[in-house]
């Protein structure tokens, strides 16, 4: 395997572990549905939960750079989709969990409800 997949491998279990933790019940790893993937889907009370995991080994570079409009129009389609296909009646929240560093040091964050799905994704 790649280094690069490597590392999201490593930030993504990182990433349910705090899920866990913080009282979710993980429903899916790298879903994959036409074109688009997500990273995580959770459930927690009423509400389920999509999670773009962003990992930097590079002290630099903000994974949140990574987050642009385009990657939110792909993720709330493939969201949209998942809640089509399996007729999920919960509403829908969108996080982000980000890791910088490597597996010896490192932080993560937490970004709940981190954006609000556009009324369009073109």
């Amino acid at each position: 395997m790649a280094q690069h997949n490597d590392t999201g491998h490593w930030g993504e279990e990182l990433a349910c572990e705090k899920l866990i933790t913080l009282g979710c019940a993980i429903c899916e790893r790298n879903f994959r549905i036409g074109h688009y993937e997500l990273d995580i889907i959770a459930m927690k009370g009423n509400r389920i939960i999509f999670v773009e995991v962003k990992t930097r080994t590079n002290p630099n570079s903000d994974p949140l750079d990574a987050i642009d409009n385009k990657k939110i129009s792909r993720m709330v389609k493939a969201a949209n989709a998942y809640i089509v296909a399996y007729n999920i009646p919960h509403e829908a929240q969108f996080d982000i969990i980000t890791i910088c560093g490597t597996p010896n040091n490192y932080t993560i964050e937490h970004f709940p409800d981190a954006f609000t799905p556009p009324l369009t994704t073109r």
